[in-house]
């Protein structure tokens, strides 16, 4: 069996979707940072398909690694030319494979930060995108601070032309475009952040700023950091994804990506020089995406929350398993219409009944096995910024709140570090140990982990709040997790 290149693409099964474009008429307009699995199958899967119409053919993406685990992702794409399988698994078990033929080269910046730079700094790209993970922003978890004491920092600003991080890849090409008498590029932010083009600019400007400040006021001033909401499953590529390619559909391919069939980008419409035509397959363009990225925090990752502790305690361990349990449906669905639903503005061009449903049908979709542990992991960066403010809203409106105080509830019990059948949990969470000992305290003083105002803020002053999270977590211990949503459900 041949592997996935160029030379190959003739000879796959027809069930296998490939580029119908020449990928020799394809030119860099794009250059982007942090090649995973969600990037490949989301913004590369757009630009294959408008080039797929005939169009955006000089939107080709160059990839950049900047990590050390990126090396084998270079090794890999460079020997299939850049070529890889995204294969979308349907909730019956149906596998839709399509080769993605958008990027164009990989490089891997810590071998050649100079042709990263330089990269960056030639006039053809017009776009820097990037899915570097909320970490990669650099900034302090609570102050939103960029992290100016971070020593790869420390080292681009003192030797920025041998940059290591992204920041300094990025700042030493804009400096160079700026010195060349160039426009400077669009930095675009696909990462699934609130504000991700805000935060961007924010981080990048401050780098900017400790670097230069003419430059950084240049960068203020000239280069735009348009929004975006993201949302496609991707889950992590396992050896058996590899095996099924193979052995069904006989694509030999070292990487391939899979992913679920829905898949959304809302993306705000400020770009310099120009974009590629993304509307036309699918990309909602807008003016404003707060509305759809509120929806999405508050229903879509709330939710996220609202079933992985309770579950977990229930002794599931996947998301499907879950959003099969009819309970356990009743209650996400009783959250998203009556606590996350009347927070949000109206959203343009959105059945928001439709979106509930379809939720549930994703998550409910056994071929995805989207893990409770992945759900459940950093809570304390997740709960303060898509429940808590849902909380605030509804107890400012006198709404109902009852479901969210138990999500917290179901956090607190799930902090104590064993499952209601008495198995352990493995916390994951940059405060796993201030949780745990919080959660130690859960019988004896139960408002002690609500009363953490790094988390909470004031909440826990909020009798309403304080009552239906006491009365959650109390119900928690004495009957579990089914039990307690059975009440919640019925209220």
């Amino acid at each position: 069996m041949p592997a996935l290149s160029n030379a190959t693409l003739s000879h796959l099964d027809s069930r296998v979707a490939v580029p119908r474009y020449d990928r020799r008429e394809v030119t860099p307009g794009i250059v982007h940072i942090g090649v995973g699995g969600f990037h490949r199958a989301h913004q590369a899967m757009y630009l294959d398909a408008l080039m797929n119409c005939g169009e955006a053919l000089d939107w080709g993406i160059v990839g950049v690694g900047v990590m050390s685990g990126d090396r084998r992702m270079q090794e890999v794409l460079a020997a299939q030319d850049h070529l890889y399988t995204l294969v979308v698994k349907h909730p019956n078990g149906e596998r839709e494979p399509r080769v993605i033929g958008a990027m164009l080269d990989y490089l891997y910046a810590p071998d050649d930060p100079e042709a990263v730079v330089e990269r960056m700094a030639d006039p053809a790209i017009r776009i820097v995108s990037l899915t570097v993970t909320e970490g990669g922003y650099n900034f302090h978890p609570v102050t939103g601070e960029f992290d100016l004491a971070n020593p790869d920092v420390r080292h681009d600003l003192d030797v920025p032309t041998a940059p290591r991080t992204t920041f300094g890849l990025v700042v030493e090409a804009l400096a160079r475009r700026r010195a060349r008498g160039l426009a400077p590029f669009t930095l675009m932010s696909c990462d699934n952040i609130q504000g991700n083009g805000e935060v961007a600019r924010r981080m990048f400007v401050a780098f900017a700023r400790a670097r230069d400040p003419a430059l950084a006021e240049w960068i203020e001033a000239e280069v735009p950091f348009p929004n975006a909401m993201v949302d496609r499953i991707t889950p992590v590529t396992q050896a058996v994804d590899i095996e099924e390619l193979a052995g069904e559909f006989g694509v030999e391919d070292a990487w391939p990506v899979v992913c679920e069939p829905f898949t959304q980008w809302v993306l705000e419409d400020h770009f310099i020089c120009g974009r590629p035509a993304f509307e036309r397959v699918g990309v909602q363009v807008v003016e404003d995406v707060e509305p759809y990225e509120l929806m999405k925090l508050r229903l879509l990752n709330a939710s996220h929350q609202a079933l992985c502790y309770f579950g977990t305690l229930a002794g599931y361990r996947y998301a499907h398993e879950v959003c099969r349990d009819p309970l356990f449906v009743d209650f996400l669905l009783g959250y998203m219409r009556h606590e996350g639903s009347p927070t949000l503005a109206p959203v343009p061009g959105v059945d928001l009944e439709q979106y509930r449903l379809t939720l549930i049908e994703r998550f409910a979709n056994p071929e995805i096995k989207d893990t409770l542990a992945r759900l459940c992991a950093e809570s304390s960066d997740r709960i303060p910024k898509w429940l808590v403010p849902v909380i605030r809203e509804q107890l400012a409106k006198g709404g109902e709140i009852h479901r969210s105080a138990a999500v917290v509830a179901s956090w607190a019990r799930y902090a104590e570090g064993l499952d209601e059948q008495g198995e352990p949990i493995t916390v994951v969470d940059r405060l796993k140990h201030e949780l745990a000992a919080l959660a130690a305290e859960n019988r004896t003083r139960p408002g002690a982990f609500i009363e953490n105002r790094e988390l909470f803020g004031d909440l826990a002053e909020h009798e309403r709040f304080r009552q239906a999270y006491l009365m959650a977590l109390t119900s928690l211990h004495e009957r579990g997790a089914r039990a307690t949503l059975e009440t919640l459900v019925g209220e």
